[in-house]
């Protein structure tokens, strides 16, 4: 496997490669010989990368520095900043920030800032108001820790937000209260000109003036759209980012397509990965789904109201009694609505941890996503653990599931959906498990690591 791309496109990779030969060429042939080896490859690198080539131009600084041994591949790097747009300690931890952060960590020092949020919570227009203020000043409670004894190198603070985002004066504030929370940890931890990571839209007034390294824009989602988000503000805020960004990373083609004109050369694809060692089928289930009859119709992930068609949940559980309709996942609302389904069966939030083992009693697991700006420009991280675990899929449509229509059923309306459900239930679905796992297999996360670091080191 190539951490980071083929040869051909890794500029690190490239650079090992040309002076591996000259090495080589040493060994094999005495140092008169290798320095005709170098004198080749030096001019034909020097000449490919004056017309224009990033790697040729890698490749020359590595050839004009070598030491007779190669350095490890890692070496001392800059560390990194992540300003996430979720919360490490009562957020789902398969989101793409936590995954590919906990991978940095394994090669650099990784300072994970926690939400800084994008509204403040308010009765009539959010849900669960007192809940969502609560978990905040637990997080903010928290201070700085290092939350994974295995990799030590990864740090996790909360810092205490002023959730003003329409008033430009008072996010100016925020913005400056934020940013001396985020430098005082980082002077503790001995983070200088760091990497900065945004995935939040209102991490700009935070990272605008702050040394760094580089600016990376992780454009995970269309925060603007958003429906409890100031969304004017918002959208100001992403268009920053995108003009004030090194570089602009995409989950969605069709984002990236949209905001071409901004981005122009400095926009990549860096598709989800996913933990392949932790997302395995499990043989034994917890007690509390194998007392569940089957067959199961399965979903787990974040149960929001502008994500998940609730009236589609309800139809698979009315047209569909003889299965049960597990959901597995913390909600944004109230779940009374389901209590007359006595089929449909919701265990809750659980942790990361425990996902897979609920995941391998599902018979199909689904997708059932609203039609709305946000999905549409949206890539779960779900699809490809499905995928992981084995599982046939059914979900609506929306532009990046169709880069898997040969492995997961896309339906179009709530009678297509159903009957797909049920088609599925009968007939397996697409593909097989082994091949529905196998189709994954290269996009672990730490892959999707290595290119982030190749990206934001040059």
């Amino acid at each position: 496997m190539h951490l980071g791309g083929e040869s051909t496109t890794s500029a690190r990779l490239w650079s090992l490669v040309v002076t591996n030969k000259v090495r080589l060429h040493r060994e094999r042939f005495g140092a008169l010989a290798a320095a005709r080896m170098w004198l080749a490859v030096l001019a034909d690198n020097a000449i490919r990368g004056a017309r224009g080539s990033a790697r040729h131009r890698r490749a020359v600084r590595a050839l004009l520095r070598m030491p007779a041994w190669p350095a490890p591949l890692d070496g001392e790097g800059p560390a990194y900043i992540c300003f996430s747009a979720q919360d490490w300690w009562y957020h789902n931890q398969a989101h793409s920030d936590f995954q590919l952060m906990i991978r940095v960590a394994e090669h650099r020092k990784v300072l994970l800032v926690n939400s800084i949020g994008l509204r403040m919570p308010t009765p009539g227009k959010s849900t669960q108001v007192l809940r969502r203020i609560a978990r905040k000043a637990a997080s903010v409670a928290k201070l700085v820790r290092r939350p994974l004894p295995d990799v030590p190198n990864y740090h996790v603070m909360t810092p205490l937000p002023l959730p003003f985002y329409g008033n430009p004066a008072l996010r100016k504030l925020n913005a400056v209260l934020v940013r001396a929370q985020v430098r005082a940890v980082s002077l503790f931890l001995g983070i200088r000109n760091p990497v900065v990571v945004a995935t939040i839209p209102t991490a700009w007034d935070v990272v605008e003036p702050m040394r760094r390294r580089s600016l990376v824009f992780n454009r995970s989602d269309r925060h603007s759209a958003f429906p409890e988000a100031d969304q004017g503000a918002i959208a100001a805020l992403e268009d920053k980012l995108l003009r004030g960004a090194d570089h602009v990373l995409y989950v969605s083609r069709s984002l990236q397509a949209e905001d071409a004109p901004v981005t122009g050369e400095r926009a990549h694809f860096l598709d989800h990965g996913v933990d392949l060692e932790h997302f395995q089928r499990r043989s034994s289930l917890p007690e509390e789904l194998a007392a569940i009859p089957g067959p199961r119709i399965g979903f787990f992930g974040g149960l929001d109201d502008y994500l998940v068609d609730f009236d589609l949940l309800e139809r698979l559980a009315t047209d569909i009694p003889e299965a049960s309709l597990v959901l597995v996942g913390d909600t944004s609302i109230s779940m009374e609505r389901f209590a007359k389904h006595p089929n449909i069966h919701w265990l809750g939030f659980k942790p990361y941890a425990e996902i897979p083992g609920y995941g391998s009693g599902f018979d199909v697991a689904i997708m059932p996503w609203l039609d709305n700006e946000w999905i549409t420009h949206a890539n779960p991280i779900k699809l490809k653990e499905y995928l992981a675990l084995g599982l046939a899929t059914v979900s609506t449509d929306f532009p990046e599931v169709r880069h898997y229509a040969d492995r997961i059923t896309i339906a179009q309306g709530h009678d297509a959906f159903v009957k797909a459900v049920r088609d599925v239930l009968e007939n397996g679905g697409l593909s097989t498990p082994e091949g529905r796992r196998s189709s994954v297999l290269s996009s672990s996360w730490d892959s999707r690591a290595r290119q982030l670091m190749d990206l934001a080191e040059g």
